[in-house]
């Protein structure tokens, strides 16, 4: 129970913090991007980056590594990928710090509750066994309903913890398509379209003709 009880608090703790992150981050305000898209395709890399600046998000971030880099005469195409990928995994990472440990959290309490239910039952029978002939029935009854207890207690912890990192995903999910769709955009602008995105266009068109 003391060992739940920790994880529960940690948990809390998790999740809490996590939330203040998303919320500091702004990941859901992203009515920036329309505007530095606008003033990219009127030439003004200046007034674009400027805005990105100010803003938390961070697809903003990606978003202003590929203007940087798609602006740059001296990268290929091949480098700029490399390294607004390397800028958006740092931010994915950043944003999925402590989520693995709230998904342990999630599915090792139930197992810690079965354990703390099944030793207590053994423990309420070996109490029953040393009874001998003078059995309470009150001995093995309330030796496992104690025992149960911890089955509950490890699924109380489990089952909010288990919520909580779904939505904190689905958050981290939703981020990482919109950082791969402004980047897929400024990048096309400048003429530096990933590889990995070209080919798969090229295979469409290919698919499309035999359709025809």
């Amino acid at each position: 129970m003391w060992v739940l009880l920790a994880m529960s608090v940690l948990a809390v703790t998790i999740i809490l913090l996590k939330l203040f992150q998303f919320f500091r981050s702004g990941l859901h305000q992203l009515d920036f991007v329309e505007p530095a898209l606008a003033a990219l395709r009127q030439g003004d890399h200046n007034s674009a980056l400027n805005a990105l600046k100010q803003q938390r998000s961070p697809v903003a971030c990606v978003m202003e590594s590929a203007i940087r880099c798609g602006a740059d005469p001296m990268m290929s195409a091949r480098d700029v990928e490399a390294e607004v990928s390397r800028i958006g995994s740092a931010q994915i990472r950043n944003l999925e710090s402590w989520l693995r440990s709230l998904s342990s959290i999630a599915h090792l309490s139930p197992l810690l509750g079965l354990l703390g239910t099944v030793t207590g039952m053994i423990l309420a029978f070996m109490n029953l066994e040393a009874a001998g002939s003078r059995v309470d029935p009150s001995i093995l009854s309330g030796g496992i309903w104690e025992a149960l207890l911890t089955t509950a207690f490890g699924l109380t912890v489990a089952i909010p913890a288990m919520a909580a990192f779904y939505y904190l995903e689905g958050e981290v999910d939703h981020v990482r398509a919109s950082m791969k769709d402004v980047s897929i955009q400024v990048l096309r602008h400048f003429g530096k379209t990933p590889a990995s995105i070209s080919t798969r266009d090229d295979e469409k068109i290919e698919d499309e003709t035999h359709g025809i």
